[in-house]
């Protein structure tokens, strides 16, 4: 099942489910449980498929893209967040930071993965029972404050408004049975970039739940950024950063693209 989250004519902000390449209006609670009415939805803007509790990413966690940027494979997940306020809509824009400015504002491709329901000390056997569904995630990174000014940590450089584009939907696990067998991309004003498989994740998604959950809940609306493939605009030669004018995608087969735009921070 595909679940959209749209604002209608109205102003009035809905969920809804995708059927036959039409998309209805949906009743019930995202965590409960939904169900489409038969009533068309009225999708004036279409929203990020959920406001998240929190946002969990893991850094480091394809094989070819530690090699490209020359790190140890880690020993263990690597954990950073992003706030919830760096949350954005499909086609609204990544904006690049001017008060805390950036030049090396940079895009990454990523699987993410949805909680739908409390989550603590999962085994690698019970993991994927704790999951809603599946989306396009872009792990937007200013690299300077990352790795220059972020005082040993990423989060700065990971945190700032606009810098976690979600959607456009939400695919429940019955659509997708095995989250590491996709194949995934950013495509960054027409030029693939980043095209490679979920199947090189070095802490594949059960393994990430288990470790994430360990003595620790993860609740309903738990976002987790599961990293991203080589191809990043730092490793490139010269290096590529977004820009304004620019406009990226990120694609990951049985959900669809996440599009945006990219301009200043006003």
């Amino acid at each position: 099942m595909k679940i959209i989250r749209y604002l209608d004519s109205n102003h009035q902000v809905h969920h809804g489910i995708e059927k036959d390449g039409r998309s209805f209006r949906a009743k019930g609670d995202l965590y409960a449980g939904l169900s489409a009415t038969d009533e068309a939805a009225d999708v004036a803007k279409l929203l990020a498929p959920l406001v998240p509790a929190q946002i969990l990413c893991i850094g480091l966690n394809y094989r070819h893209h530690a090699e490209e940027t020359g790190a140890k494979m880690p020993e263990h997940p690597i954990l950073f967040v992003k706030g919830v306020s760096a949350l954005q809509n499909p086609g609204d824009p990544i904006q690049i930071p001017t008060r805390a400015a950036s030049e090396q504002v940079d895009y990454e491709c990523e699987l993410a993965v949805v909680i739908g329901r409390p989550c603590k000390n999962a085994t690698r056997e019970n993991a994927l029972d704790h999951v809603l569904g599946y989306t396009c995630a872009n792990d937007v990174s200013a690299r300077d404050w990352q790795i220059q000014w972020g005082g040993g940590q990423w989060c700065r450089g990971k945190f700032f408004d606009t810098f976690a584009p979600l959607g456009p939907c939400l695919v429940t696990p019955e659509d997708l049975p095995d989250p590491n067998q996709l194949k995934i991309a950013t495509i960054l004003n027409g030029e693939r970039v980043q095209d490679w498989n979920t199947d090189d994740m070095i802490f594949d998604v059960p393994a990430l739940i288990e470790f994430l959950s360990a003595s620790t809940t993860l609740v309903p609306g738990t976002v987790i950024l599961t990293g991203t493939p080589q191809g990043v605009g730092m490793a490139a030669k010269p290096p590529s950063w977004l820009k304004p004018g620019d406009t990226v995608s990120v694609e990951i087969e049985g959900i669809g693209e996440l599009t945006n735009p990219v301009e200043m921070e006003p």
